[in-house]
């Protein structure tokens, strides 16, 4: 490791810029110490801190800072390192120390996270990297690697129980000889439509009674939906606590028509549309046909709901409306 320590420069093995001119003349270039480097290794060689360092320049003098980090080293134990190499006149620039700085790259949890996702998606059933959640079984330091070396990370080993939905894995960077070894959960996620409220029986889902959500696959089954659409003005078949997975057989069509409740009777024929009072005989929802009292005739016929409190008797010929018709002594409204 280089120290952050300040030592005087030793200026017995150096000279000024002006002496190298006079002595160098048509020579070689002047090796001249540089003010800061950058090593992607874990050792400084002597060209990382001085130019024009000629043959020697790819001897190692000094160990690396850690990845991601800067040093500092006096000029001083440059000096005395590169001496033994033969390296006697250098141009010092009158610097007291070099910067030194270890490149790296940092690969933090969440990248870990999503190498373990990207490993198991499409294997032992599970689904797309995008729906699988990882869990780490505790905080990890960022692991930090020579630029050169990420491109070698590689799984060695993984291993993953889906009973248990629980993995094993180990990451390898082979020419560092390093390995990492990681356990933790993962499991699979499905988007679903959940209750935002609890929901009396009977009650009629509105656009914001629902919400999709991410569940676990697990407790997903396969009769849930996964867009709110198909439930939007059903009512609920029975009482439902808020934040239940939203399935289409807990709903309904809602009752639009209810026994012994007032409606409206509506008698269609090509042309013609009469209107008069009823009483429902039957609770019905939206194309239920049920039983209707003509409060005018006291007639009980059969018709289909067709709107809140709205029951309509259709035909397409005359011969089975006129019977309806003669039937209403004193039509509401005629059409």
């Amino acid at each position: 490791m280089i120290r952050a320590v300040l030592f005087s420069a030793a200026v017995a093995l150096a000279v000024s810029t002006s002496a190298f001119g006079q002595i160098a003349g048509t020579l070689r270039p002047v090796p001249t110490l540089k003010s800061a480097a950058t090593v992607n290794s874990d050792l400084v060689r002597i060209g990382d801190l001085v130019d024009n360092a000629g043959a020697v320049a790819m001897i190692p003098i000094f160990r690396s800072p850690d990845i991601g980090t800067t040093g500092v080293v006096p000029v001083s134990q440059v000096l005395d390192a590169i001496r033994v190499h033969d390296v006697l006149l250098v141009d010092t620039r009158s610097l007291a120390e070099i910067e030194v700085t270890r490149a790296g790259t940092t690969i933090a949890g969440k990248d870990i996270e999503a190498r373990i996702a990207r490993v198991f998606a499409g294997r032992q059933g599970l689904g797309e990297e995008k729906n699988l959640v990882v869990t780490l079984d505790r905080e990890i330091r960022p692991i930090r690697l020579d630029t050169d070396m990420v491109a070698e990370l590689a799984i060695s080993r993984a291993i993953y129980d889906r009973r248990a939905g629980r993995f094993d894995v180990t990451f390898e960077v082979a020419r560092a000889r390093t390995t990492f070894r990681f356990t933790g959960s993962l499991i699979e996620m499905a988007e679903v439509v959940v209750l935002t409220r609890p929901l009396p029986r009977g009650e009629t889902v509105r656009s914001r009674d629902v919400v999709v959500e991410r569940r676990p696959k697990s407790d997903v089954g396969t009769d849930a939906l996964e867009t709110p659409d198909p439930v939007v003005g059903l009512a609920a078949r029975q009482a439902l606590p808020a934040g239940r997975i939203v399935r289409q057989a807990d709903f309904i069509k809602p009752d639009l028509v209810k026994r012994d409740e007032p409606v409206t009777l509506v008698f269609e024929a090509p042309g013609l549309t009469l209107t008069t009072r009823g009483k429902a005989m039957d609770t019905g929802a939206e194309g239920d046909v049920v039983n209707v009292l003509n409060l005018q005739s006291k007639r009980t016929i059969q018709g289909h709901v067709s709107g809140p409190g709205r029951i309509t008797v259709s035909s397409s010929g005359s011969r089975v409306i006129a019977p309806a018709v003669a039937a209403i002594s004193d039509p509401v409204r005629a059409e």
